[in-house]
């Protein structure tokens, strides 16, 4: 299970969002190995006040949070943040220094879903790569 958001400035998110979520849904499956149908994606469009950051980014700027289960091995976690990067970059139109990625885990007993716990929950994939 992956929860992903993506935060960067509206005028910019507005036209590449699905591009970007394309993007990233791939890197998801290939290297999680989630099913396809298990996109959740949260954009996050700021106003330019909203959004602060170092002169050396663009207004392309995006930071994307993925809040996913523990249990991957930290080989994984490198191969999908790399892949991540490069893939957003390409597919988005995004330099990689305006890309940025914050992985953060939680066990699975801190997810609620479909009304069980997620060490409870039966999943059509694993999450122990």
């Amino acid at each position: 299970m992956a929860q992903i958001k993506v935060y960067g400035h509206k005028v910019f998110l507005d036209k590449q969002k699905e591009l970007v979520s394309n993007a990233i849904h791939t890197c998801t499956v290939n290297i999680l190995g989630l099913p396809r149908e298990k996109r959740f994606h949260r954009f996050i469009p700021l106003d330019e006040s909203d959004f602060i950051y170092p002169d050396d980014r663009s207004e392309k700027y995006i930071i994307i949070e993925i809040l996913m289960m523990s249990g991957r091995t930290t080989e994984t976690k490198k191969a999908y943040i790399k892949s991540l990067i490069s893939n957003v970059s390409k597919k988005g139109d995004i330099a990689i220094p305006d890309i940025e990625v914050t992985l953060i885990e939680s066990p699975k007993e801190n997810w609620g879903i479909r009304g069980v716990t997620g060490d409870e929950l039966k999943m059509n994939y694993t999450v122990e790569k």
